[in-house]
């Protein structure tokens, strides 16, 4: 009798055992470290150069580059690094000093030599997230800093997920807050006119501020609808506060009897004013539907209004084609329209009695469409290697893009997604 308790007692304590054993695994959010290395060109072209007044050559090329490492911390935790670096050429930007060229006139349709033709852009961002044991809640938080030439930014942010009703329902909130700050580059003859050495009428005085602060709040719901479909609605709320125009783009008035003018070249009137305030509000939903085993359907609306006056429409459609068990195409299209800004004026339409102008023509009113054709390769078992690393996917995107205010762009990028052995 006492040798079957014990063996009994025995059983149990195994059991029990066994049971926290198997509680007590879980799998973990990511198995090894991921490095993503992504490049991109970038080439634009257009006759509304918002920093020659709403005239003259919108030419511009950009290379970009960036590393994304993912690293697991734990069963629960990932941090993220994304570095980036961005360089380019502008044939308007270099037109803030219009008049530093020897030996050729000024000109808005052609490049100045200045140094404002070219910069580069450096950007990083660390987050980490966390998951919950059961994987039902996930927290995050980010860190960013930017920099360029004229510009730099220091923003911060965090995010939450809840999943629920079987992982079918998903709830996420987001917030990020970002402190920018300008240096404050006026055009070259504005520059003069701080110094009261050009006549009256362009002695115009600078900016209030170099600073510009942004808070944005985002919402999301997304749903598995069946096995064939998955909806999800977002909502992104943006307050931004401080200097929201560009201190380099001009204005030309049309009650200015005698502009001046030097060649092909027109003196700036006065610099870009808007409003020291800014409320954007904009509705999205995306619709993803598998066909079959060959196509999907990827959706996408947006609504998006403002305080400017500005309200846009969106829509998109990418069709992912899979070619066997490596290959898939995506073919693409979106289309955009948006209304004008209620401070935008084309050159010579403000008068210099109003409080805000502007002649960027992003501000403008009009449509555009962007073709986009894509192809991914995946291998989930990482067959080729490189320095301890599988490559997993190979991705390469081209996009064509052309808007009704003459602006028009090509673009080519790509990606490698590479797992630790």
């Amino acid at each position: 009798m006492k040798k079957t308790l014990l063996l009994i007692l025995c059983f149990t304590t195994l059991m029990a055992y066994s049971q926290d054993t198997i509680v007590s695994y879980k799998k973990r959010v990511l198995e090894s470290v991921e490095v993503d290395l992504l490049a991109s060109y970038y080439s634009q072209d257009g006759d509304n150069a918002a920093v020659t007044g709403g005239i003259g050559t919108e030419e511009l090329t950009d290379l970009a580059s960036s590393i994304v490492v993912s690293i697991p911390l734990n069963d629960d935790a990932i941090l993220k690094i994304d570095a980036n670096v961005s360089a380019y050429t502008s044939a308007s930007s270099s037109n803030v000093d219009a008049f530093d060229t020897e030996g050729q006139a000024a000109d808005p349709f052609l490049a100045s030599s200045g140094a404002s033709g070219s910069d580069q852009w450096v950007n990083g961002v660390i987050a980490y997230n966390h998951s919950s044991d059961d994987r039902n809640n996930i927290w995050g938080a980010n860190v960013s800093v930017s920099k360029e030439y004229d510009y730099s930014s220091i923003g911060f942010g965090g995010n939450y997920t809840h999943l629920f009703n079987e992982k079918n329902t998903e709830v996420s909130i987001s917030g990020n807050v970002y402190f920018d700050q300008w240096k404050l580059i006026y055009p070259g003859e504005i520059r003069e006119s701080f110094n009261e050495d050009v006549p009256e009428e362009l002695a115009r005085k600078g900016l209030p501020t170099d600073k510009r602060n942004s808070y944005a709040l985002g919402l999301s719901f997304s749903q598995i609808i069946s096995k064939k479909a998955q909806g999800s609605i977002s909502l992104d709320l943006v307050q931004q506060e401080g200097l929201l125009s560009t201190p380099f783009q001009r204005i030309y008035f049309s009650d200015i009897v005698n502009p001046i003018t030097i060649g092909n070249f027109r003196f700036a009137d006065d610099i870009e004013r808007l409003p020291s305030s800014r409320f954007k509000v904009a509705i999205g939903g995306r619709l993803n539907y598998y066909l079959n085993e060959v196509f999907v359907l990827r959706s996408y609306l947006r609504y998006y209004q403002d305080n400017w006056g500005i309200t846009s429409y969106t829509a998109s459609l990418e069709v992912p084609i899979k070619l066997g068990d490596f290959f898939t195409l995506y073919p693409s299209y979106r289309y955009y329209t948006q209304s004008k800004a209620d401070y935008f004026y084309k050159a010579n339409e403000a008068l210099s009695s109003d409080s805000f102008y502007t002649s960027d023509f992003d501000l403008s009113s009009f449509n555009a469409g962007e073709f986009g054709f894509g192809v991914s390769y995946t291998d989930i078992f990482t067959k080729v290697k490189l320095l301890g690393y599988g490559l997993k996917s190979i991705n390469a995107k081209a996009s064509y893009y052309n808007r009704s205010s003459s602006l028009s762009y090509f673009m080519v990028s790509g990606g490698l997604k590479f797992v630790q052995d």
